[in-house]
This record gives C-alpha cells, structure tokens and sequence, in this order.
C-alpha cells in the first residue's frame, strides 16, 4: 500500500487513493472519438483517411479494403509444452481440434464470470501460440503465465504506441471485399489454396512467403496477411500498386474503427478487473498505470458501482462459445447462471429525424444537445449509453455510436434485456450525460441530455455480413471460430 506521500505503484495501491472507479475514468480526460482512434494507430503509413472516410467504408462492400493492423494491438507470444493447457485454462471456449496454422477466440473471464477481455489466438508451431489484442487479455495472459504453474514462457511485442523500439515482429494486413480473390490470385500466381474459416495457408506476394487466413473485419470475404516485419513495405506496396486496378482502397483509421458497427463485435467492454477479492494478485501485479485505469469512460449511463457496467458472455451473444468441457477460470459462475434469461447484443438504428435535430441544434440559440461526431460520437474510449424503452425504464447498454455510409444511418450495437430484442422493436437512447458535462471536468462542453428513438435490428446489421456467415457456417453474434 502506497503511504500518502508514495505515488501509487500498482493497480491496488491506485485503487486505494481514489473514491470510485467509474469517477476516476469518467475523470480521464474523455476526447472527441475521432482523436481517440487517430491516435490509436500512428504508425508508418496509416493516415486518419486516405480518399475519405465515406470513400473508405464503401470499399469494403464494393471493391477492395486493405486495413494495416500492424500497430494498434499488443502481440503476446506463448512458448512451452503445456502452453495449449495453459490458455485453456483461461479461455471459456474450447481448444478441441486445434492445429497448428489455425486461430481461435480467446475469450478471457474473471471468476465471477464476467468478460476480462477477448483477443484472437494463433496456433504458430506445435508449441508457440500467438495472442493479439488490447492490453486487457494479453497482461492477463501474460500474469498467468508467472502466477501459475505450467511452466510457460511469454515475449510481448507491443503495440507502436509503447514500443520503444517501434519495431513489430509481424506485419499485419487485412484484405477484404467482392474483389479481393481475384487481386490475390494475381499477386499469387496461381489459385489461392482453399483456406476455412479461420485456418491459414501460405501464399507467394511480390517474392514474399506470406501467411493468410481467412478472416474479415467488414464481415466480407477477404483474408488476414501476415509476415516478417522486414517484408511489410514490400507486401504492401504490391498490393496497392495491383490493386488500384480493383478498386482497392487503403482504409485510414478513421474508417477503420467504424468496421465494429457494421461486423457486431464489441471490441472493448469494461475489462472486469477492479473488484473481484479473487484478482488482488492480478490487480498487485498490474502497475498504477496500466490500461485500465489509462481508460476513460463516458456517455448517459451512469452507476458508481463499476460492476454494473460489467458484461458477462451471454450479454454478448457469446452464449455458444461457453462451454463446460474443461476446467477454466470463471466456469462455475458461469454454470451457475447459464440457465438464466440473458441480455441479447442487439444494433440499434438511430432516428434520423431525432439524430438531424440534434446536428439541427448546433446552428442555433440556447443551450445544445452535445454535438453527434460522424462518423464516431463516441465521447471515450469506453462509450456506454442508456437504453430505455417507451417508458423510461431502463433495459441495456449501448456502445459505438457510429455512422456508416455503407447502411446510411447512425447506429450502436447495444445489450438489452431479452424482452426487447426482437428485431423492429422501438427503444430509445439517452443522448448526452446527466448534469451536462459536469461529471466528465469539463472536459465535455456543457449540454442537455436528449432522447434518440432507435430501432432493434440484427447483428450484424450488413447483409453482406450475414451471408457471410452463413456461408462459412459462422452463428451469428461475432466472426469467431465455427
């Protein structure tokens, strides 16, 4: 425990100097989302645009999308003989039939069940995986590994944003859209070899042996390229010069963060790691300055108990990646509540007259709703919103305020209770926080809350998306394993 003149140390120290948690990320400096998301990926050659953003979403659907992944997210490597039963251990999702050259959804969970994060796990070798995603899974991958005995070795290689080297191990790229085969095939030199849903292969770009596997940010056909961090200009530069003749478009980070609403995933929930009596030496290990508490949060839902903002897998339409075949942290609360009615992880199409009258109220007189950013409004990292129905009873969450030119309307994805999940059922969100900014420092302009109307409709919401699944056999809810 640090004393009043020590500067807290760890995760726990901090939590011992602060009254509340949800204040003290309400309190984080929130920025316009359009800051926050440029800011998250600021490597060499990622530009907040390229044409325009509208330009950009459109590719996806219509010709090409070439995303660059390659600096956003940590890469935890995994090495030893029981590293499969190791992330096992810390996954709800089973690890049955997995071989080496494919990927699965690592869905981590604290033991009162509740979501601590998610991340894509790549089988590399026999005996070393690959864990890439936020700091939120793979720091509690990476204390696992020390805290447990399984005798397992980690190398994190992070993200560009805290890596002093500013050097990768793998370049990452993501290519997608109704062209993409034909563009790969090209640079191949010959048809791709027939890669399932979240298997790889290897294919042959400019000289280059690179990895693809099937994968899709937009929920379109396309394929994840990675390789030697020595390769990437050369990859890539293949790619965009043989690729304009397809249509393809370089995706900034401005659109690239709009894929979530369009795909269904809900990248970021609140990690659940601040209150669970069971997670003191995962809260000792972490320092004060970790992610979690680098976090803002903001938006019209208010509670001072952080675990109200917590989600647990079914929230997420997660429901069938839960399995109870194997030991894992988290499995007993989750058998515990499997039975139980759950909330259901819905999109939500804004009211466009509502959403108008809003943008409608920055050209005039007296006091404002807070201004809709398109195409992200999200006033935080972590944006959650109240949802009600007609009668202003409270019945969910919802996150990513987004627009995309692609469904011509501003969305969220939302979890709301089960009752109020059917497609074409009228909710409303409550826009703006109580108290007009005050709770956020200042650092939100002064405002009044409105009530957007929305509608329940699927997610994904795209089209192309569900066909997508359908056709690799994906359930609907999240592009993770079949």
């Amino acid at each position: 425990m640090a004393s009043a003149d020590e500067q807290p140390q760890s995760l726990s120290d901090l939590l011992e100097t602060i009254p509340n948690v949800v204040d003290h990320l309400f309190r984080n400096p929130p920025k316009n989302a359009l800051t926050i998301y440029t800011q998250m990926m600021p490597g060499d050659g990622v530009r907040p645009e390229f044409t325009t953003w509208r330009d950009e979403q459109q590719s996806w659907r219509k010709s090409i999308a070439l995303h660059d992944q390659s600096y956003h997210m940590h890469s935890l490597h995994v090495r030893g003989a029981r590293a499969q039963e190791f992330l096992q251990f810390l996954s709800v999702n089973t690890f049955k039939n997995f071989g080496v050259g494919a990927a699965k959804q690592l869905l981590a969970c604290s033991p009162d069940g509740y979501v601590i994060g998610d991340a894509i796990l790549y089988r590399l070798e026999e005996e070393e995986y690959l864990v890439v995603g936020n700091p939120a899974t793979t720091d509690w991958v990476e204390y696992n590994a020390q805290a447990l005995d399984y005798g397992v070795t980690t190398e994190l290689d992070p993200m560009w944003a805290l890596n002093p080297a500013k050097k990768r191990n793998f370049y990452r790229y993501q290519v997608e859209g109704p062209n993409a085969w034909d563009l790969l095939e090209e640079l191949n030199g010959a048809p791709l070899p027939e890669i399932k849903f979240f298997k790889s292969d290897t294919l042959t770009i400019a000289g280059c042996t690179v990895r693809g596997m099937r994968h899709t940010m937009g929920g379109v056909p396309g394929l994840e390229l990675s390789g030697p961090w020595e390769d990437r200009k050369t990859v890539k530069r293949a790619l965009v010069s043989t690729g304009k003749k397809y249509g393809l478009r370089q995706i900034g980070s401005i659109a690239y963060f709009t894929t979530v609403i369009e795909s269904g995933w809900w990248a970021v929930p609140v990690s659940a790691v601040y209150t669970s009596p069971e997670m003191k030496g995962y809260r000792d290990w972490l320092s004060a300055k970790h992610a979690s508490m680098r976090m803002s949060l903001g938006g019209s839902y208010y509670s001072q108990d952080i675990e109200d903002y917590y989600l647990t897998p079914y929230d997420l339409n997660y429901g069938h990646l839960v399995k109870f075949d194997h030991d894992y942290i988290g499995r007993e609360a989750l058998e515990a509540i499997s039975d139980n009615e759950h909330r259901k992880k819905v999109t939500l199409v804004w009211n466009a007259d509502d959403v108008l009258k809003v943008m409608q109220s920055q050209f005039e007189t007296g006091e404002a709703p807070l201004p809709i950013t398109m195409p992200l409004a999200a006033t935080a990292r972590m944006h959650y919103d109240r949802v009600e129905d007609r009668n202003g009873k409270f019945i969910g969450l919802s996150t990513y305020p987004a627009y995309t030119a692609n469904e011509r309307a501003m969305m969220s994805l939302a979890s709301v209770d089960a009752d109020f999940a059917e497609h074409g059922t009228e909710v409303a969100l409550i826009w703006g926080e109580d108290g007009g900014g005050s709770r956020s420092a200042g650092n939100i302009e002064a405002h009044k809350q409105v009530r957007i109307r929305a509608t329940v409709a699927p997610c994904p919401i795209s089209q192309a998306a569900q066909s997508y699944r359908s056709e690799i056999g994906v359930k609907r809810g999240s592009l993770e394993e079949v």
